[in-house]
């Protein structure tokens, strides 16, 4: 056969990822926080946008879309899908929060025979709080700061508050200062400078006393002198060198360092496995002192850097507001203050338009242009987009709103896109980063999305979160007599009508962190003297 070129005509479809749509993509997925950070660098680039002040803006400025994009689209929302009454969907099961019992006391402390933090039990870390409790030292300056500047001119409306709120003292700065009054000698306190600059986050020295002396060609009796006197430094407990040193500088602290307590930090490791009756034989005590002695310790703080944490924690801001309503129903409300409002400002656009002379300006001010009005409807259809997803899901687990974790329903992506007519990776782009405000707390989106656990009975399947709940209630109310191993669990389970298998019973408590029966058991006879 002779090959000859022709002519066809095709008709296709296909999906073009334009700018535009890829915008609107990366926009849906953002966090409220960079979704600010995006809108302030648009604001920046593009000079047709400007940020509307409350009351500020007049009518005749903004388009059809920006009025869209502010107060209409989210009024509107409200009006049209965010009141709603829900039926009780309970679904039976349980939830909760679990994890092994040989968990860290301070994990990544590295112990002179070994990690042993990495050995000490989660118990013990519940109790040693990773405080970052006082941050800074705020100033107060006297007289009327109303009334004069430092110039002596009259402050007014232009009086700033914050001209007087301190910057957060950082845990170098903090040893800093004690320094330079605990040390005149100029070489040791160069020395202690370089300790303190090799002491982490956490409040630990992570670095030999021999590399120090090496680099700074000095003796290593002076190294060792000078980190003697860090050590006396508020907060008790820092620069030292591992767990088992730092707890023993906050002992020596409290005048309770014995010979007792010198034998039970030099065996951290009995203590994270929760071997009692070898602690009792090395430390020479009975039940009551190991018992005193173990809440001793657990008084102590392992990271005593931490109260001076140098990373801003950023508070969690809900995206959406379900309220109750006195009807029964639920309303859902989208938090305006995390929705940036940008408006297109048409009276400068009119007035540079008319004044563009070439070609060039008249392509960059059109495509500023084109740009300003694609950022305004992908802002207004992203808060479109999130009001539908959390709307069908307060509509989804409105049990879990009116009765709590255990009525929490399973529930996937593809149930909550098919409800809205949407594809499941926009409702999943949707759940990343936002929070829902609840009257039973801010949660994450996506937590409302758990697998499911079959019905023994064959009834509605139950949420895997609600099973891990009601594990933990179990084992939280089980007496020191009556040890519920994980097949007994199975049972109880399998008896309320979860049809669950004990491995999964084991996988759930140890993601709990909690310890197995028979660690439970030899801890409880032992702290109650059984």
């Amino acid at each position: 056969m002779a090959l000859s070129p022709k002519l066809e005509l095709r008709a296709t479809q296909s999906l073009v990822m334009t700018p535009q749509l890829m915008q609107a993509i990366k926009l849906l997925q953002l966090s409220n926080l960079d979704l600010t950070a995006y809108v302030e660098a648009e604001l920046e680039r593009n000079p047709l946008l400007e940020r509307e002040e409350e009351g500020a803006s007049t009518p005749g400025d903004r388009t059809e879309s920006e009025a869209a994009g502010e107060s209409g689209v989210f009024d509107k929302q409200r009006d049209e899908t965010a009141d709603s009454g829900f039926g009780d969907e309970a679904a039976d099961g349980g939830a909760s929060d679990e994890g092994p019992v040989a968990d860290v006391l301070a994990s990544g402390l590295d112990d002179g025979a070994g990690t042993v933090a990495g050995e000490l039990d989660a118990d013990l870390s519940d109790v040693y709080p990773d405080d970052p409790a006082l941050s800074g030292m705020a100033g107060s300056p006297g007289g009327d700061p109303f009334m004069t500047s430092g110039r002596g001119q009259n402050v007014g409306d232009d009086y700033d508050l914050e001209a007087f709120v301190s910057a957060e003292l950082s845990l170098r700065d903090y040893l800093g200062e004690q320094l330079a009054v605990a040390i005149s000698d100029p070489v040791k306190r160069m020395i202690g400078h370089f300790l303190i600059d090799s002491i982490d986050e956490t409040g630990y020295l992570r670095i030999d006393l021999e590399t120090v002396a090496e680099r700074l060609g000095t003796p290593l009796a002076d190294v060792e002198a000078t980190l003697a006197v860090v050590h006396s430094f508020d907060p008790v407990g820092i620069a030292a060198r591992d767990l088992a040193e730092c707890l023993a500088l906050q002992l020596r602290a409290r005048d309770r360092f014995d010979p007792a307590m010198q034998a039970m930090i030099a065996n951290l490791p009995l203590l994270a496995r929760r071997d009692f009756a070898a602690l009792k034989r090395v430390c020479g005590v009975d039940e009551e002192d190991l018992v005193d002695m173990i809440a001793e310790i657990r008084a102590l703080d392992p990271k005593p850097g931490n109260a001076f944490g140098s990373t801003v924690m950023q508070p969690v801001v809900p995206d959406v507001f379900v309220r109750r309503e006195s009807s029964g129903g639920w309303r859902v409300d989208l938090n305006a203050d995390t929705l940036p409002r940008v408006l297109l400002n048409q009276t400068y656009t009119a007035s540079v338009s008319s004044g563009a002379s070439d070609s060039k300006t008249k392509a960059y001010l059109n495509e500023c242009l084109q740009t300003a009005n694609w950022l305004i409807k992908s802002l207004d259809q992203r808060a479109k987009t999130i009001l539908k997803v959390a709307t069908e899901i307060v509509r989804q687990q409105d049990a879990f709103l009116v009765h709590g974790v255990r009525h929490l329903r399973p529930l996937n992506l593809r149930t909550v896109a098919e409800a809205i007519g949407m594809h499941e990776s926009t409702v999943s782009r949707v759940t990343s980063n936002k929070y829902m405000a609840t009257p039973r707390g801010v949660f994450e989106l996506k937590y409302f999305f758990t697998s499911a656990i079959a019905s023994s009975e064959g009834g509605d399947a139950h949420s895997a979160e609600a099973v891990r709940h009601r594990i933990r209630q179990l084992i939280d109310d089980e007496k020191p007599s009556e040890i519920l191993s994980d097949d007994t669990i199975v049972t109880i389970l399998r008896d309320a009508g979860i049809d669950i298998a004990r491995r999964t019973v084991a996988k759930y408590r140890e993601a709990m962190r909690i310890p197995s029966s028979v660690q439970r058991r030899r801890e409880k006879r032992s702290l109650s003297g059984g």
